[in-house]
């Protein structure tokens, strides 16, 4: 049975597409980071800027619930899915394939961004 690849996840589809789907208002913006109202927990405030993602490096961090990771960590954690269907998810939504692996690891493996 072939896993998905979620490094080739990661390396098709950017934090700006998925801040897109999420409908996140970007209420700061300095160069490649972006500040905002979290998409996870989701704050009472408009105005909030406690969610701040690097478009370039991928990354996210709430500096108000603690998550933090990559974009597809991002998707999971907001739509509340496993990482393995986010992954699917994510990719149905964005109209790509889903990439697949048959080494048995790409689906026991944690996906970090990386540095």
């Amino acid at each position: 049975m072939a896993s998905i690849d979620f490094g080739m996840v990661r390396r098709q589809i950017s934090m700006q597409a998925v801040l897109s789907l999420l409908g996140f208002a970007c209420s700061q913006r300095r160069g490649g980071q972006v500040r905002g109202p979290c998409p996870i927990h989701k704050p009472r405030s408009a105005h909030s800027r406690s969610f701040s993602a690097h478009l370039e490096r991928n990354v996210y961090h709430c500096f108000r619930c603690g998550s933090r990771g990559n974009q597809l960590d991002l998707w999971a954690a907001a739509t509340a899915q496993s990482l393995y269907q986010a992954a699917i998810d994510l990719c149905e939504k964005l109209h790509r394939p889903v990439p697949r692996s048959s080494h048995p690891k790409a689906v026991r493996k944690k996906s970090m961004p990386d540095s």
